[in-house]
């Protein structure tokens, strides 16, 4: 009877610990975003469009010094009256608004066009990292990168599964 309990007691106990066992990993999505070639397309595709506004934007600048360069030249030599002054320096200052405006708009815009363009590549990314963690039976993955991370063993590094998952070379 002795032996029988004391047998019943180890399996129950095998079994509970099995069941509270927990696997848990992490990943390093910064070194995994670096290494995507997409993210390395996108960035690209930021940087043209962001020099596209800012060309504009620039544009917008210099034909603005030119007005206030020749409104002040027709000043110095007594070209303009007074009033005509006036009214051009008036039109200069709402030029000047106008600029601020489109700063302010090339801002958004490029905000807009980074979601576009990141928000795919994240999405994948987290895909191919659920996948991972089901397939590995993890229950929890945290991200290396994010700083919050104290301590993890490297056994428990799952960065390059989720390479694997994405199609990113095991060299990099």
């Amino acid at each position: 009877m002795k032996k029988t309990l004391v047998l019943m007691l180890a399996i129950v106990m095998t079994t509970a610990t099995a069941s509270f066992a927990q696997k848990f990993g992490y990943c390093n999505s910064l070194q995994i975003l670096s290494e995507l070639p997409e993210v390395k397309q996108a960035d690209t595709d930021l940087q043209t469009y962001q020099a596209q506004l800012q060309k504009k934007g620039q544009g917008m600048v210099k034909d603005l010094q030119d007005k206030a360069a020749e409104l002040k030249r027709k000043q110095d030599q007594g070209l303009i009256a007074p009033k005509d002054a006036a009214d051009q320096e008036a039109k200069l200052a709402a030029d000047e608004a106008e600029i601020n405006k489109y700063a302010q708009q090339m801002e958004e815009d490029l905000g807009k066009k980074r979601e576009e363009l990141y928000k795919p590549i994240l999405e994948k990314v987290n895909k191919a990292m659920q996948d991972v963690a089901k397939e590995g039976g993890y229950l929890l993955v945290f991200d290396a990168s994010s700083n919050v991370l104290l301590y993890a063993d490297d056994t428990l590094d799952v960065t390059k599964q989720v390479k694997a998952k994405l199609g990113v070379p095991a060299g990099n």
